[in-house]
């Protein structure tokens, strides 16, 4: 029997959410979660010393195409939310992260998103580059903690 495998390495950033990301009863409105996961990827990257920046001067653009949420429990104003990441899967053209929202330990929000690899100049789809590829796989076998 083989073991089990383990999960995927997570990085984690904290998010505080602010009063305008809440609807009238304080609650986060339900697509700014999607502004969480955005703000854990490029906080990831940037760990990883390739600024969101610093690949788009390489003329790329790595814009979301696919994306699902489940919403389990409400974050509300001034929570602080640690948000994870982890790589789901690397393709020829494109990436795909997973994504926990959880406060002290109690998750509130688990999603997911599939980001295409793009030229900067004519927005079309193009072969993910070598150095990229090594990124992501470098990302899903070690990621340090961000948080």
């Amino acid at each position: 029997m083989s073991p089990p495998e383990s999960p995927a390495p997570r990085f984690t950033t904290r998010v505080r959410v602010r009063y305008a990301e809440t609807d009238a009863a304080g609650v986060v409105y339900y697509g700014n979660y999607l502004t969480y996961f955005e703000v854990v990827r490029v906080e990831l990257l940037r760990a990883l010393g390739h600024p969101i920046t610093a690949i788009e001067a390489e003329g790329l653009l790595l814009p979301v195409v696919e994306a699902r949420l489940k919403y389990l429990r409400p974050a509300r104003l001034d929570d602080l939310l640690q948000v994870s990441v982890s790589v789901e899967s690397i393709g020829p053209a494109s990436f795909a992260f997973d994504y926990e929202v959880s406060r002290d330990g109690l998750l509130l929000v688990s999603g997911w998103t599939r980001l295409a690899v793009c030229e900067r100049d004519s927005g079309r789809a193009m072969p993910m580059p070598v150095w990229l590829r090594d990124l992501f796989e470098r990302i899903s076998t070690a990621v340090e903690d961000g948080s």
